[in-house]
């Protein structure tokens, strides 16, 4: 009667063991939550193109899931407390950093958009920002230094007290300064995107979706003819390689219209659009691996 009574007493306890460490992971999920909650995790533009330009992703499911797993692990309580966390990832590291660059990648209009896709439940909003990452991985692989614009227009703009319009006069600001800093600096690419729907935006080659691209000159600078050149030169390797990727080149002049767009800074000075607002990551990596390797090549011939 005893040893009965002792093992329904051992099995109470267990059971009240049980329960208590069932209380305790319990209650620990939902601390790890309001950590992560409160500390409000993003995933830069540079760091979410880290992940589009080294995985192979076979859908935008597939990228949602790699991107939530990278989510669960950057949401480690002890990363989340770190604030410093995200300004130490390494994401891309060049081969010759004693090399000076000559390639420039900015953004004239920084905030324009993609698809947020599944991506928004996570803060991921892919801009044209990311298109700076993709270029930059693939000419730094192929020996072309390339400095990626990291400054913010809308600082600029708030600082000199600036409307949305005067965003030129912003990148302005910075193709003085990156200039003088590095004189090496030779192509300068403008990165936008269109602000036309999908079917407008997109088409689909041997089996791919692509962002269409369309290139901007503006008529009213001294290097019009020089920037019409070397935007041909891009173009038809564009159309040569992926018919139908391009829209063309529209030249921009008179009333209403900037008619510069930064182009008289240098006779080799690019505004593209790639893709819209409803393109999504995929379709947008894929123009940036397309463009890039027309522009490798017109360069090259260049450089030989």
């Amino acid at each position: 009667m005893k040893n009965r009574f002792i093992t329904r007493k051992n099995k109470r306890k267990r059971k009240l063991k049980h329960f208590f460490l069932f209380v305790m992971f319990i209650s620990g999920l939902v601390i790890n939550y309001k950590i992560f909650e409160k500390s409000k995790y993003t995933i830069t533009d540079k760091e979410f193109t880290n992940l589009i330009i080294n995985t192979t992703f076979t859908s935008d499911k597939d990228i949602l899931e790699k991107v939530t797993n990278k989510i669960i692990e950057l949401s480690k309580p002890i990363k989340l407390l770190n604030k410093e966390y995200t300004k130490s990832i390494n994401i891309i590291k060049t081969s010759k950093e004693e090399e000076k660059p000559i390639i420039y990648l900015y953004n004239t209009h920084q905030t324009e958009e993609y698809k947020p896709s599944d991506f928004i439940e996570f803060s991921i909003n892919p801009t044209v920002i990311m298109n700076n990452y993709i270029l930059e991985d693939i000419f730094n692989k192929n020996d072309y230094k390339t400095l990626v614009e990291e400054e913010s227009i809308r600082d600029i703009l708030k600082e000199n007290n600036w409307k949305y319009v005067n965003s030129y006069k912003a990148s302005r600001i910075l193709l003085e300064r990156r200039i003088v800093e590095n004189p090496t600096l030779k192509y300068f690419i403008d990165i936008h995107r269109d602000s036309l729907p999908k079917d407008k935006t997109t088409i689909t080659i041997e089996g791919k979706d692509y962002a269409k691209v369309v290139f901007i000159v503006g008529m009213e600078n001294n290097n019009y003819q020089s920037n019409l050149e070397f935007t041909t030169r891009i173009n038809n390797k564009i159309e040569e390689k992926y018919p139908g990727l391009t829209k063309g080149i529209y030249k921009k002049g008179g009333n209403g219209v900037n008619g510069v767009y930064n182009q008289d800074f240098s006779p080799k000075t690019i505004l593209i659009e790639i893709g819209g607002y409803e393109n999504n990551t995929t379709e947008v990596l894929n123009t940036s691996i397309a463009f890039s390797k027309c522009f490798l090549e017109v360069i090259n011939e260049e450089n030989i």
